[in-house]
């Protein structure tokens, strides 16, 4: 990792990695520019370059910067202790929010492992992909609470279309945040909107008292 871009004080150091990963997950390593880089950041290219040395260390940096927040702050920070299903979901969601606010386009991360025109890229991004912790996005299924669902569904079908809605839920809330200014996000408003879905899948899925 590039020691003058990391030493930046935080607020500038985001920005430049923030418009970063934007412009890398939109266009992929080959077609993003770096004069789009630097303005979304508001600095000049030049100044860009004196804390980084070219266009394949940044986005390297990119991938291990953010690589490593995902992992700290949300793969690490998941309690899987947890058996209710809707409650691991409601869990994951409250963690991605909280990222979101700071990194808009963290979750998009995965889209910088495509392969670039640049066979020292994608030697690298290999090396990257071989050591990567595995998504949580399977494992937040596994070992759940299956007495809960309703006798007679098929839980592996079930579990599916519970991750497509919840898919669903993900897009739509990346879109909104993304079409809003960061200040006018109302995110309490969000979480009770997911909180209304969650409830409405529990009625779907799971038996009641009353059965």
């Amino acid at each position: 990792m590039s020691i003058k871009l990391l030493d930046l004080e935080p607020l500038r150091r985001d920005a430049i990695l923030n418009a970063a990963l934007k412009e890398f997950a939109l266009k992929g390593f080959d077609k993003a520019s770096t004069n789009v880089i630097a303005k979304d950041a508001g600095i000049s290219k030049a100044l860009m370059f004196h804390y980084i040395k070219n266009k394949q260390e940044l986005f390297l940096l990119v991938y291990d910067y953010f690589t490593e927040i995902l992992n700290k702050e949300y793969f690490m920070k998941m309690d899987f202790t947890k058996k209710d299903i809707f409650d691991r979901l409601r869990q994951s969601y409250l963690l991605q929010l909280e990222l979101i606010k700071q990194y808009p386009w963290i979750f998009e991360l995965n889209k910088l492992s495509n392969a670039t025109n640049s066979d020292e890229v994608n030697k690298e991004l290999e090396k990257r992909e071989r050591k990567k912790q595995s998504s949580c996005g399977t494992e937040i299924f596994d070992m759940i609470d299956e007495s809960k669902f309703r006798a007679g569904l098929n839980i592996e079908k079930c579990k599916q279309v519970i991750l497509w809605a919840n898919v669903g839920f993900t897009n739509e809330i990346l879109e909104g945040i993304r079409n809003s200014e960061a200040s006018n996000v109302d995110y309490e408003r969000i979480v009770s909107t997911l909180d209304e879905y969650f409830d409405e899948l529990r009625r779907i899925f799971y038996t009641t008292s009353d059965e």
